[in-house]
């Protein structure tokens, strides 16, 4: 059981395209369930998820940074509105992202991160979806069938990963293992 969990969460990637098929609301539902009951620092659950499938929305988001360009593509995406600025709520919504991610994958879909950027793009984001002025908006989680895991932004960085040799230290840092 434990090794195909750990190929699971190894085998999430960044997803930025998607089929134009719909994601069924028995999974968007299963998805809110999993980050309702994602963990949150002293259990303060600081968010609001806005569910997003309406095409001009995602469009007008998607433009927000060309960076993010893809979103409009994406069938659904799930906003992830906090209480206020502060550091647990950062953490807090890291933690949520990540949830959905591995939800996602684990569901058969693929899931992608759009960071809507400075204050002034964030402000803009919230605007697109009536958000309130004193809620933070920074990103949102999109959601749909993968059409591919390649990169499709005009200057992707290159896949794999850094050895563990590389990135890893015991008991101090810049330490072997022994």
């Amino acid at each position: 059981m434990l090794t195909p969990m750990i190929e699971k969460l190894r085998t999430v990637r960044q997803i930025r395209q998607y089929s134009s098929d719909p994601v069924p609301d028995d999974i968007v539902a299963r998805l809110l369930e999993v980050a309702q009951w994602t963990g949150s620092s002293k259990n303060s659950q600081p968010w609001h998820f806005v569910v997003v499938r309406d095409r001009d929305a995602l469009r007008g988001i998607s433009q927000l940074r060309s960076n993010i360009n893809w979103l409009a593509g994406a069938p659904l995406a799930i906003a992830i509105v906090l209480d206020g600025p502060g550091t647990s709520e950062a953490y807090d919504e890291g933690r949520v992202t990540e949830r959905l991610l591995i939800a996602a994958h684990t569901l058969g879909l693929g899931g992608g991160t759009a960071w809507f950027g400075d204050d002034m793009q964030q402000g803009e984001a919230k605007r697109i979806l009536g958000i309130p002025a004193d809620r933070m908006a920074r990103s949102m989680v999109a959601i749909g069938h993968p059409t591919s895991i390649k990169d499709p932004r005009p200057s992707p960085r290159p896949g794999g990963r850094k050895p563990l040799a590389e990135i890893v230290s015991y008991d101090r840092w810049g330490m072997p293992k022994r």
